[in-house]
């Protein structure tokens, strides 16, 4: 007779546990550096449903997991001791500032190795120093030191990183990535409601108020991308006819060709109907809004806060009454569900004529982008870095949702094509167009070697404008200057890929279109602009904080 078989499961290590976890929450890839503090934790991954992506660089390891939560709902990054975790806190601190859940590894020493406190290498002041400078940048700091509360750490970190879409930490000692805990563990998140009352009370006076408005317009901003709130957007601007802009951060938080969307709003920085739509609005819904520098045009919007009605993950907030304890998605719900009026649909908007391609013509900042806005396919993916390259795409046609990712706000230099890799493991069918300036491509452009290890094909446009040229027209000087580099060369140096250099509108358009046909690896076209070529809204930027630099 069979024996019966023990149904009893095998209770998981703590490393285990943790990559269950995270499988849970829908992290499929792991960007990082091994290090030794970690290695046996990577041999763990490495036998996991997981997929380890190996990068050139932590901060690389960084921005791409920034981008693969903006796109996949959560990312992760997994780095040794100090040496890998304090290289990603700029990458991080970006996550942080601009909500991306992206949940940050870190192997340490083991515990029995501190005993006596010895100078282990690596460390830098105290064991703790590195978990104590991340909770500063994360929503929460945990060192798993203890199997018995490992798991509950784990899963009330995580549950933080989901709720808040904020970065969060683990340190993780060497010697306790097998530990398994004595006792039982049951899951217990509680679940995060709205207070019922309070958002009925906030809901009853925002219907009232955008009923008696005249001249309503929507507001969208990259907590609605964060929150997963851009299907309920468009239910709303449909239901109710409401015309909708977005602004820089949350750019391509609707289709850019659905009827009501007006365009990105940027204070004075912006285009002037868009400017006037928004701020003539009698009664603005903003929604997921993050009132930084950058998205109010560096401070030159003009919105009348006795005029708005503001709803965040933190607040809503309409006209001088707050409203604590309601969550975003629930008013946005609520509002779908309430007898708003509707308004008449919207007359399409004209777009403009392109101009003809002129072969000859020496290619300029504003004309590449209205070239590149003619060509920009349904399946691709904007991946900005930051300066020209982020203030020239503003008026790009995004096609669909979510295919636009920039640090508009943090604004770190470097975030372009490592944040690719990340794109394009988040969602294969999306090919990633790159656009970076050479100052930042010399920063984190290594990653074309995590590129093509990964057999990914962006198109990457690099803007050679021979320098820093944001800097240049807040305040011009030789600093601003960087040495030239042979970029095209760049795919000999790799031994994969195509490099070309242009500059003219016909060399433009031929480099792409032989781009479109280079599959699984990537294209790297050089523009040679000039040092002093802006597009419109960037020289606005730059007077903008020019101004604010000069002595008082």
């Amino acid at each position: 007779m069979a024996r019966a078989r023990n149904t009893v499961p095998k209770r998981p290590t703590i490393a285990q546990y943790l990559i269950k976890r995270l499988h849970d929450y829908g992290v499929r890839h792991v960007f990082g550096i091994p290090g030794d503090y970690i290695l046996t934790f990577y041999d763990r991954l490495s036998a996991s449903p997981l997929k380890l992506v190996g990068t050139s660089k932590e901060d690389g390891a960084g921005f791409a997991a920034d981008a693969y939560a903006r796109v996949k709902g959560m990312g992760a990054v997994c780095v040794t001791y100090c040496v890998g975790g304090l290289s990603i806190v700029n990458a991080v601190a970006g996550a942080y500032a601009e909500k991306s859940p992206v949940v940050v590894i870190s192997g340490a020493p083991g515990m029995d190795e501190r005993v006596n406190d010895p100078l282990l290498h690596h460390k830098v002041r105290t064991f703790s120093s590195q978990r104590e400078i991340f909770e500063k940048i994360t929503a929460a700091a945990v060192a798993l030191e203890d199997p018995e509360t490992a798991f509950s750490l784990i899963d009330e970190t995580l549950a933080t990183c989901w709720r808040l879409k904020r970065p969060v930490y683990f340190e993780l000692p060497r010697d306790l990535v097998d530990a398994v805990p004595r006792g039982d563990y049951r899951r217990q998140v509680p679940a995060e409601v709205s207070d019922p009352a309070i958002l009925s009370e906030a809901v009853t006076e925002a219907v009232a108020r955008l009923n008696a408005a005249k001249r309503p317009v929507i507001l969208a901003d990259v907590e609605m991308h964060r929150f997963g709130l851009s299907d309920e957007l468009v239910a709303l601007v449909e239901r109710t006819g409401y015309p909708v802009a977005a602004t820089i951060l949350g750019k391509s938080v609707i289709g850019e060709l659905h009827p009501s969307y007006l365009g990105v709003y940027e204070g004075a920085m912006g285009r002037a109907e868009v400017q006037r739509a928004v701020e003539d609005a009698d009664c603005l819904l903003m929604l997921g809004t993050v009132l930084s520098d950058v998205n109010l045009g560096v401070f030159t919007a003009r919105l009348d806060p006795a005029r708005a009605i503001e709803a965040t993950s933190e607040k809503v907030r309409i006209s001088r009454h707050r409203y604590d304890g309601i969550r975003l998605g629930d008013f946005v719900g609520a509002l779908l569900d309430a007898p708003l009026k509707r308004r008449p649909k919207p007359k399409a908007r004209p777009r403009a004529k392109p101009a003809p391609l002129a072969p000859a013509q020496k290619i300029r900042a504003t004309r590449l982008f209205e070239l590149l806005d003619q060509r920009l396919e349904e399946d691709m993916a904007v991946v900005c870095d930051v300066g020209l390259c982020l203030f020239g795409a503003i008026d790009l046609t995004i096609h669909r949702r979510t295919e636009f990712i920039a640090p508009a706000y943090y604004t770190s230099m470097g975030f372009g094509v490592p944040a690719s890799v990340g794109a394009a493991l988040a969602n294969p069918a999306l090919r990633p167009v790159v656009l970076v300036g050479d100052g930042a491509f010399q920063m984190t452009g290594m990653e074309l070697s995590t590129i093509a290890a990964q057999k990914l094909d962006p198109i990457v446009i690099l803007l050679d404008n021979r320098g820093y040229t944001t800097e240049r027209f807040i305040n011009d000087g030789p600093y601003n200057d960087i040495h030239p580099w042979h970029y095209e060369k760049m795919a000999d140096l790799l031994g994969v890929g195509t490099g070309c250099v242009v500059g003219s509108e016909g060399e433009f358009a031929a480099a792409w279109d032989r781009a479109l046909g280079n599959r699984g690896q990537f294209s790297l076209i050089v523009v040679n602009l000039d040092p002093l070529d802006p597009c419109p809204a960037l020289k606005r930027l730059g007077e903008q904080m020019g101004a604010n630099c000069k002595p008082r």
